[in-house]
C-alpha cells in the first residue's frame, strides 16, 4: 500500500478555519466522519485527546501529527489539512501550526497499513519536502508531492549495525504510546543527524507492528552509548552497565544532535537495571516539580485503589450479611462479625484493607527511587497504620522514603564499583528501612494528631457543615472528569472510609461518588431533551452514558467536556454540587469506594440517594442544554 493511497482526497481540509487546538481537532474529525472514515465522532474524538493529553502532537516547524487507533475507523485513512493563518496547536516548539496530518488507523490495522503510515511520518523529518508541502494548494498537488516521494527506493526493514570499524557508534530505541508516527520520525531524525555528524548508528523501533530492527548484544557491546526516546516502556535489561539517557520521543524528533552528542561526550550516567532511577531521572528530566510531585503520587494511590476497592466493599458485604441474616440488639457492636459467614467476608476485606497504606507509600517512594524505594516505603506506610497517623501519615511517609532512598545513593556514590551490586540488596533497604523508620516514629506524633482531629470533624459533621463539605467535593469530582482534581477528591473520600466502617459508612464517600455519577448522566438527559444541539454520533454517546453514569464512571463525559468545555464543565459542576450538597445534608453513608448503583444496598438511604442524583443529572444537563449551541 502507498502512502497516497492512504491520503484520501475528499478528506483534506486545504483551508481550515480553525484558530486553535480543540476547534482544529474538531474540524478534521467531523471531516473524517463526513466522508465516512469513522462511525463515531467522539469514540473517535477521545482517542484522539487521549493521545494529547500525553504529550502534544504538535511536533515543530508547523507540522502536527494527531492521531489515534480504535473501533470507530472504517478505513485507514491520512486527512491532510493545512491552515493559512497557523493554529495555536500548544506546540512543542510553541509556535503555530500550519500542516496537519490526523491518522485513523483500525484496530485491526494490518502490517501494510503500519507500513505505509511510518513511511509518511518518515517523509516529514525531510525539510526540503515539508517546504514543498506548505506551497500546496489543491489536493491533487499533495498526491503528487507523495508519489514523486514514493519513488525514492526504501531503505531494507532490518539493519545491521552499519559503519566503519574505526567509526563511533551508538545504538537508540525509539517508542510512542500509539506507535504510528513518532516513532518513526525519531528513528530518521536521529539517523540523519548521526549520518550529517558522521557517527554510525542502529535504531530499534518499537511501534504498533513489532520491535523492528531489534538490537543485538553485539550492537549493544559495541555502541558507545544508548539513547531511549520514548514515551512507554522498552525492554530496559539488556543496557544494563552502558551509558545511556532517557528522554521523550518528542527529543528523538527535535534534538537529536544533542542526543548524539551528550553520547558521545561520555556525560550520560551508566544504567544498573536494577539500582538506578532512570525512570525518575528521565521524570526530572521532562517534568515540572508539581507533575513529577503528582506522578509520583498517582503512582501510589493507581495501585492502593483496588486494595482499597476490594477490601471495602468485601467489608460492606460482611455488614449486609449480618444486617439481611439478623443480629441481636446487644450485639450491634459486632455488625460485620456477629454471623461466621459475615465474618469470612469482613477478615478477608479487612485483610486487603489491611495492605492498602503501605502499598500506598510503597509505590509512591518507588515512583521516586524505583525498586530500591519499596521496601523503606512499605514500612512507612505500615508504621503510619500503626502509628495512627492514617492516610495523610503514609502519603508523607512515601515521599520520605522515596528521598531517603535518593539520599543514600548520593552519599554512598563514592563506594568502590565492585560493592555496586551489594548496595541494591543490602546497603539500600538496610539503611533506608532504619532512616525512614525513625524519621517515620517522630512523623506519627503530630500526624496522628492531625488525623484524628480530622476523623473527628469528618464523623461529627451535620447539617451546613457537611452540606459544603460534601457540594465541593462533589463539584471537583465534576471539575476535570477523571484529572487530578477529580482524584484528588476521589482520593480523600476513599481515606474516610477504613474510619467509619463501623460507623455505617462514610458521607464524604457518598458524596463524592454521587457528584462523579452525575455528568454522565447530565449528559445523556442533555442529548435526549435537545436532541436539535446534538448530532446523530453525539446522540448514539449520549445513549452510553447512562450506563456510565450508573456505573459511576466520569469518564464517560469527557468528549463533551472536550468539545465544549466553557459551556459543559460549569453545568456539570452545578448539578454535582446540589447533589453533594443534598448527600451531605442529609447525613447519607457510603460503606463502598465505587460501583454506583450496584452498591446501592451499602447505602444507608438508598432511595433518597438516587433520587438526590438524578436532581443532579437533570440540573446539569438542562443547564447543559440550554446554553450549548445548535450544530
Amino acid at each position: 500500500m502507498n502512502i497516497t493511497e492512504l491520503l484520501s482526497k475528499e478528506a483534506m481540509i486545504m483551508d481550515l478555519q480553525a484558530s486553535d487546538k480543540e476547534a482544529a481537532i474538531a474540524e478534521m474529525v467531523q471531516k473524517l466522519y463526513d466522508t465516512n472514515r469513522i462511525s463515531n465522532i467522539e469514540v473517535f474524538k477521545e482517542g484522539i485527546l487521549a493521545r494529547e493529553a500525553q504529550t502534544s502532537t504538535g511536533l515543530g516547524d508547523g507540522i502536527a501529527m494527531p492521531h489515534a487507533k480504535n473501533a470507530s475507523v472504517k478505513e485507514a485513512t491520512v486527512l491532510f489539512a493545512k491552515s493559512r493563518n497557523g493554529v495555536d496547536y500548544a506546540a512543542l516548539d510553541n509556535q503555530p501550526v500550519y500542516l496537519f496530518f490526523m491518522i485513523a488507523a483500525p484496530e485491526g490495522a494490518n502490517d501494510t497499513h503500519l507500513q505505509a503510515l511510518a513511511a509518511l511520518s518518515r517523509q516529514l523529518v525531510h525539510k526540503d519536502f515539508v517546504e514543498q508541502l506548505k506551497t500546496v494548494e489543491t489536493p491533487e498537488d499533495v498526491h503528487t508531492l507523495f508519489r514523486l516521494a514514493e519513488e525514492v527506493p526504501e531503505e531494507k526493514e532490518e539493519e545491521s549495525a552499519a559503519g566503519d570499524a574505526d567509526q563511533r557508534f551508538v545504538v537508540a530505541v525509539t517508542a510512542c504510546p500509539t506507535g504510528i508516527a513518532h516513532t518513526y520520525m525519531a528513528e530518521d531524525a536521529l539517523k540523519q543527524m548521526a549520518e550529517k555528524m558522521g557517527v554510525a548508528i542502529k535504531v530499534e523501533t518499537n511501534g504498533t507492528d513489532g520491535v523492528r530492527n531489534r538490537l543485538t548484544e553485539s550492537d549493544i557491546a559495541r555502541a558507545e552509548g544508548v539513547i531511549i526516546a520514548a514515551d512507554k516502556n522498552v525492554e530496559m535489561n539488556r543496557f544494563d552497565g552502558k551509558n545511556l539517557i532517557s528522554r521523550p520521543v518528542s527529543d528523538g524528533i527535535r534534538k537529536p544532535e544533542k542526543l548524539i552528542n551528550e553520547i558521545l561526550a561520555g556525560n550520560a550516567p551508566v544504567y544498573h537495571s536494577q539500582s538506578d532511577s532512570q525512570t525518575a531521572e528521565k521524570q526530572t528530566e521532562t517534568s515540572s516539580i508539581g507533575q513529577k510531585i503528582y506522578k509520583d503520587l498517582m503512582n501510589g494511590v493507581s495501585h492502593m485503589l483496588p486494595f482499597v476497592i476490594g477490601g471495602g466493599i468485601a467489608i460492606a458485604i460482611s455488614f449486609m450479611l449480618d444486617q439481611f441474616i439478623g443480629v441481636p440488639q446487644d450485639q450491634l457492636s459486632n455488625l460485620g462479625n456477629y454471623n461466621e459467614i459475615a465474618s469470612w467476608f469482613n477478615q478477608i476485606g479487612g485483610a486487603a484493607f489491611g495492605f492498602m497504606l503501605p502499598v500506598l507509600s510503597g509505590f509512591i517512594a518507588s515512583s521516586i527511587a524505583d525498586r530500591p524505594g519499596l521496601v523503606a516505603g512499605f514500612a512507612a506506610g505500615a508504621l503510619a497504620n500503626t502509628g495512627g497517623a492514617g492516610f495523610l501519615g503514609a502519603l508523607i511517609g512515601g515521599f520520605l522514603a522515596g528521598y531517603v532512598i535518593l539520599m543514600l545513593r548520593k552519599l554512598l556514590k563514592g563506594l568502590p564499583k565492585s560493592l555496586d551490586g551489594i548496595k541494591t540488596i543490602l546497603f539500600y533497604p538496610v539503611l533506608g528501612l532504619i532512616v525512614t523508620g525513625m524519621l517515620m516514629l517522630l512523623i506519627n506524633i503530630p500526624m496522628k494528631a492531625i488525623n484524628e482531629t480530622l476523623n473527628n470533624f469528618l464523623t461529627g459533621m451535620s447539617g451546613t457543615n457537611a452540606a459544603l463539605l460534601g457540594a465541593l467535593l462533589a463539584g471537583m469530582m465534576a471539575t476535570d472528569l477523571g484529572g487530578p482534581i477529580n482524584k484528588a477528591a476521589y482520593v480523600f473520600g476513599t481515606a474516610t472510609l477504613a474510619s467509619t466502617v463501623a460507623s455505617g459508612g462514610s458521607v464524604v464517600m457518598a458524596s463524592v461518588m454521587a457528584g462523579g455519577m452525575v455528568p454522565p448522566l447530565a449528559v445523556f438527559i442533555a442529548t435526549r431533551l435537545f436532541k436539535h444541539k446534538f448530532d446523530q454520533s453525539q446522540q448514539d454517546a449520549g445513549l452510553t452514558n447512562i450506563v456510565m453514569g450508573l456505573s459511576f464512571v466520569t469518564e464517560g463525559a469527557i468528549p463533551f467536556a472536550a468539545a465544549d468545555p466553557l459551556r459543559a464543565i460549569p453545568s456539570f459542576m452545578a448539578g454535582s454540587a446540589v447533589t453533594g450538597a443534598l448527600v451531605g445534608a442529609f447525613g447519607i453513608k457510603l460503606l463502598a469506594p465505587h460501583g454506583g448503583v450496584f452498591v446501592a444496598l451499602l447505602l444507608s438511604n438508598p432511595l433518597l440517594y438516587l433520587l438526590f442524583i438524578l436532581i443532579g443529572a437533570i440540573i446539569s444537563g438542562v443547564l447543559f442544554g440550554v446554553l450549548k449551541k445548535a450544530v
